[in-house]
Order: structure tokens, then C-alpha cells, then sequence
């Protein structure tokens, strides 16, 4: 570690035994248990805002989170004479949920359906002599589909208008249509859904989401579990987490429907899901979102070259949706 990050550990009342460099921060083992120092460019503002989070799920028995650890002087950034911020961060010895493995997931997703049912925004948060905060809001998803589908047709419009088509671009081209068929119709079963009570009632309830619940952020222990890093939660719908969550595991498990049963009913035995939240599901994983992001950094990137491996990710994104779909029909049969 370097003077100045030793220096930056003094601003703590902490004894630090030993150090490890890992990928952007350092573990530090200390006299209160194993940390971590990472820089961290936000405002001290929104460092207390994680640091409530935190607090509040630990005051509500949800105890192994990655609490910022407040300097000697009370802040939760420190700073080292380069100018740079840090925070540090209580952290857990174990192994990232492994996606690949029916029992982490299971696990993992019991664990957010705990996390759902303690992660409501109170006044009650609030710090003495702190100035108040004022959680994030996602954004309506009306909205936000309404704007992918637009840019969509724009980057149609603009391959259209290339002489020369690059493989990336005939693969778009060809497969338009379809994708935007099912943009168009998920954007369409949204406006007709419960949605717009959901979204209202999270922001009036002020329930949080953890907005990055992904198997980096979990961590599995001997018998119990750690969630980290909240830097995206939000007021927003709760079950965008659990979305969130299974969309990244069945684009590794090839959308098994039976996994996805016992996802679903693993977060139910928990915190039931009442069929408005079931339909969000449906219609948030019908949505082609992998597509749109695929297509969307191809728009917003150099076009001059185009990787192999951008294609791939195009042909699988187009070659997963018969599996989604067959995926949704199975699970979601009540809705489609």
C-alpha cells in the first residue's frame, strides 16, 4: 500500500494489522474485523446516503452489509493529499453466488426477498446534525420504453443509410422486425398492466431497491449471507431487483423453466408476490432489452471497425428470445 493510502487509514480509529491489494481497493485486516478501502468519487452526501442504507438494514437484523465505517472527525469520505476520496467499508470473507449453482441461487434469491421486506426509506434515518437525504427515484418505465423503442427506429434509419453494411448491421437488419415487434408489444402490455399503481405505490411507501443485485454483490458464507455495494439503490419497484437478478441468471442456465419455479417460489416463501408484481416480471423479461443495449452500443461507438465478438453478442441476444419465449409461456401462462 502506499504512504499516502496508509495515510488515508489514520484518518480512522482503527488498528490495521495487514493489507492486500486487490483489483481497485485493498483489504485491510483490522482490529474490528477484515475492510476494504476503495476510492470513491461521489459527494459526502451521497457516501451518508449508503452509509443510512446500511444502518438501517443492520438496526432491522440484516446485519451483513458493507457499512461505510464514519472517519474520527464523522465523515464518511476521507481524503488523501492527492485530492482523491476514499471510503472504507466492512466486508465478508466467503465466495461470490455462483450462477451456474441451484443452491446459491436459490439462496440468493430467498436473501433479496429478505432484504425487500427491511429496505423501506424512513425519516427516521436520518442522522443528527446531518443535513436531510434524499433518495434517488428510478425512472418510470413507461417511459423507458417508449425511448428504446425510438432509438431502435433511429439506428434502423441510420443503417439503412450506410452503402456498405457490415455483418453487424445485415445481422440487425434482418432480425428488426421481429425485436421491435416484441418491444412494441411489451411496451404495450405495460400501459394496459398494474404497473402505474406499482411504480406509485413504491414512491409513496418509499421502498428501496438494491438496483445492482447481481452475483458480484453476493456473497455466500458458511451458513449465512453478505449483499455489498448498494451505490444504485433507489425508490423504484421492489421486484425490479428480482428481474434483474433472473435475467442474468437463466442467460447462463439457458432459461430453464423449472429453475425458474423454484426462483419464483423461493422469493414467495418469503415475501409473497401479488399478480400485479408477477405480471412485471412477465412483461420486464418479454421486453428485448439485451437487444436494444447490443444495438444501442453499437450506435454510440466508433462504427469504422466492429468486433467479431459484438456480432456474437448480437446472434446470441436474437438466439436466446425462442428460448425466453418458450421460457415465459411456461412460467407466466396465466398472462400471456
Amino acid at each position: 500500500m502506499r504512504e499516502y493510502e496508509l495515510e488515508v487509514l489514520e484518518q480512522y480509529h482503527i488498528d490495521v494489522e495487514s493489507t492486500r491489494k486487490i483489483r481497485g481497493a485493498f483489504f485491510c485486516d483490522t482490529d474490528l474485523g477484515v475492510m476494504v478501502l476503495r476510492e470513491m468519487r461521489v459527494s459526502e452526501q451521497r457516501a451518508l446516503y449508503f452509509y443510512m442504507i446500511c444502518k438501517h438494514l443492520e438496526e432491522s437484523g440484516y446485519a451483513n452489509v458493507d457499512t461505510i465505517m464514519p472517519t474520527a472527525e464523522g465523515t464518511f469520505l476521507s481524503t488523501s493529499r492527492d485530492g482523491r476520496h476514499y471510503v472504507l467499508k466492512k466486508w465478508y470473507p466467503g465466495n461470490e453466488c455462483d450462477v451456474k449453482n441451484e443452491r446459491d441461487i436459490l439462496s440468493a434469491v430467498r436473501n433479496l426477498a429478505q432484504l425487500h421486506r427491511m429496505l423501506h426509506w424512513h425519516d427516521m434515518c436520518e442522522l443528527e446534525g446531518k443535513e436531510p437525504v434524499v433518495p434517488p427515484c428510478g425512472g418510470n418505465l413507461q417511459d423507458i420504453f417508449a425511448r428504446h423503442n425510438q432509438e431502435l427506429k433511429k439506428v434502423r434509419k441510420y443503417v439503412r443509410s450506410q452503402p456498405v453494411k457490415h455483418e453487424f448491421e445485415e445481422l440487425f437488419l434482418k432480425n428488426f422486425d421481429q425485436m421491435h415487434e416484441q418491444a412494441a408489444a411489451a411496451t404495450e402490455k405495460l400501459k394496459e398492466s398494474g404497473y402505474g399503481r406499482l411504480y406509485q405505490e413504491a414512491l409513496e411507501n418509499r421502498t428501496l431497491v438494491h438496483g445492482d443485485y447481481n452475483y458480484h454483490n453476493i456473497i455466500l458464507m458458511k451458513n449465512e449471507i453478505a449483499t455489498t455495494n448498494f451505490e444504485k439503490a433507489r425508490l423504484d419497484i421492489q421486484i425490479s431487483d428480482f428481474v434483474y437478478f433472473m435475467r442474468k441468471v437463466m442467460e447462463k442456465q439457458r432459461w430453464k423453466p423449472e429453475l425458474g419455479r423454484k426462483m419464483l417460489a423461493a422469493y414467495t416463501q418469503v415475501r409473497p408476490l401479488s399478480d400485479a408484481e408477477k405480471e412485471y416480471i412477465c412483461i420486464r423479461l418479454s421486453y428485448p432489452e439485451k437487444f436494444w443495449k447490443t444495438v444501442n452500443h453499437y450506435y454510440l461507438s466508433s462504427k469504422s471497425w466492429i468486433p467479431v465478438k459484438m456480432v456474437e453478442k448480437l446472434q446470441q441476444t436474437i438466439t436466446e428470445t425462442a428460448e425466453k419465449r418458450s421460457f415465459l409461456e411456461k412460467i407466466f401462462t396465466f398472462l400471456l
